[in-house]
Order: structure tokens, then C-alpha cells, then sequence
């Protein structure tokens, strides 16, 4: 009876000291999905005005002229936004379980975030690239990886990109979503609300159109993959912030039926002292 209390004693210390980690832990991530949500809304701003001048050169080209609009027979680059770190509930596990249903294994992939490496090796899928993340991932790398591809797709190399991130709805619910970006297609364009169209007014471009349209993709190309990069950062935050909320609540859940366990034992053990006492007055 002792040692079961004792035993109990020391798994109450235990589960008490894991219940301050992971409280600290959803404050941190707390704190962490704030700033970062105010990157996202912040980031929005330059985007929208970025696709709404790509809009408006591209509606004056001649989308022949254009080769990031052009379907070609070829291999198509998945980019795919995993975490660094765990402990964040499903949100890894989701994007993962998404490559699986949507990627075949012949096509490459390049991975941002060491999470998913190792998986992708053990089922076999062609690494094209990969980039740790952080929390300090800048524009500046999304660029470098941007150019990367961008100059595999006007080599042939590779004939289309898409992306797979997590689409951060709100701070309970994030999705892996698919998106295609080569050849640009109606799904990443339309997304813009015309009352936001700055530029409604007549415009004559110099050079031309599709001069500036081939300069502008990449811009485009690095907005969009910073814009899917800094949702799916978000959705990991927030992901975190609701799988250590959990953690912390079966904690308390735990301590408190190990608690009543422990007061069991002691009103147990005490419960025999007094009947051994008892029993030891008759006897004399």
C-alpha cells in the first residue's frame, strides 16, 4: 500500500511538471499565431495590388506569346509547406497523408520544412529540392527557391507547379489545399475583389504587354508561394496552440483522477491502521 502511494505521489509530480510545459507551450504558440496572423493580413495588401496589375496587363496580351500559360506534356513540380518542429497535432500528418492521395511517386517534390523528408525517402518520391524553415523564413529565401523552379520550368525541366499547403480558415480550422500555379490558370486569378481594382482606368504599356507579363510571373510566382508559406505558418501556430490547449486540459484531467486515487489509498491505509488498532484493544 506504500509503495502504490508513493508510486502515485510521484506520477502526480510528473504529470504536474508535463502540464507546465505544455501550458507554456500554448502560450508561446498563442503568441506566435498573433504576429503571424498580422504577416499574413500585412502580406495580403501587397498581393492583392501585385494580381490586380497582372490582371490588368494580362487582359491586354496576347496569351499565345505567353509560355507560363501554356499546357505542355511533362513532369509537374509539387511544392509541398511541412513544419520543423512537432508536437502540432495533425497538421503535418494531414499534408502527408494529402501527398499520398494526390502526388504520384514519379513526380518531384520539392519540400520546405524537415518534417516530411524522411517520409518522402521511405515512399520513394523524386526530391527536387528542399529548405528549412523556422520562424525566421524570409521573402528573400522563397525567392531563391521561386527562381529555382522558375528557371527548371523555362528549361523544360519541369512543365507545371503546383502547391500544397494548409489553408488557414480560422484559428480552429485549417485545411491541406492543392493549388496550380504553371501554367497559370483562372483558379489563382479570380480571387481578387474588383472593387479593390486600383487600376480601372485605361493604361497604354511600354514596353508591351507580354514583355511585362513575362516579367511579372515571377514576381507573381514568389507573392503567391510567401502568401500559401505564411498561411501554412499560421495553421501550424494555431495548430500547436490547440494541440497543447488539449494536452494541458487531459493533464488536469489526469492529475485530478490521480489525486483521487492517492486520497483513496491514504483513506485506505488509514481506514486498516484503525481497524488494526481496534482489533488489537479487543484482543487484550
Amino acid at each position: 500500500m506504500a509503495q502504490n502511494k508513493v508510486a502515485l505521489k510521484r506520477r502526480i509530480r510528473s504529470v504536474r511538471a508535463t502540464k507546465k510545459i505544455t501550458n507554456a507551450m500554448e502560450l508561446i504558440a498563442t503568441s506566435k499565431l498573433q504576429r503571424q496572423k498580422q504577416k499574413m493580413e500585412l502580406n495580403r495588401v501587397y498581393a492583392n495590388t501585385l494580381f490586380q496589375t497582372f490582371n490588368r496587363v494580362l487582359g491586354n496580351a496576347n496569351i499565345q506569346e505567353i509560355p507560363y500559360l501554356t499546357q505542355r506534356e511533362g513532369k509537374t513540380l509539387t511544392l509541398v509547406y511541412v513544419s520543423d518542429m512537432g508536437l502540432c497535432g495533425g497538421y503535418n500528418s494531414n499534408i502527408l497523408s494529402k501527398i499520398k492521395e494526390v502526388i504520384p511517386n514519379d513526380e518531384p517534390v520539392f519540400i520546405v520544412g524537415s518534417k516530411g523528408r524522411s517520409w518522402l525517402r521511405r515512399n520513394n518520391y523524386q526530391l527536387f529540392g528542399e529548405l528549412e524553415t523556422g520562424d525566421n523564413l524570409s521573402y528573400g529565401h522563397i525567392s531563391k527557391v521561386a527562381d529555382k523552379i522558375m528557371d527548371a520550368y523555362l528549361s523544360g525541366e519541369i512543365t507545371g507547379l503546383q502547391v500544397l499547403y494548409t489553408k488557414f480558415v480560422n484559428t480552429m480550422t485549417f485545411e491541406p489545399t492543392l493549388m496550380t500555379l504553371l501554367p497559370i490558370t483562372e483558379e489563382i486569378l479570380p480571387n481578387i475583389d474588383p472593387s479593390e481594382d486600383v487600376l480601372n482606368q485605361d493604361i497604354i504599356f511600354e514596353p508591351d504587354a507580354v514583355t511585362l507579363i513575362n516579367q511579372l510571373v515571377p514576381m507573381f510566382i514568389q507573392s503567391l508561394l510567401y502568401s500559401y508559406w505564411l498561411e501554412s505558418k499560421t495553421s501550424e501556430h494555431a495548430a500547436r496552440r490547440m494541440a497543447m490547449d488539449n494536452a494541458t486540459d487531459n493533464a488536469e484531467e489526469l492529475i485530478e483522477e490521480l489525486v483521487l486515487k492517492y486520497n483513496q489509498s491514504r483513506q485506505s491505509a488509514i481506514t486498516q491502521e484503525i481497524t488494526e488498532i481496534v482489533a488489537g484493544a479487543e484482543a487484550l
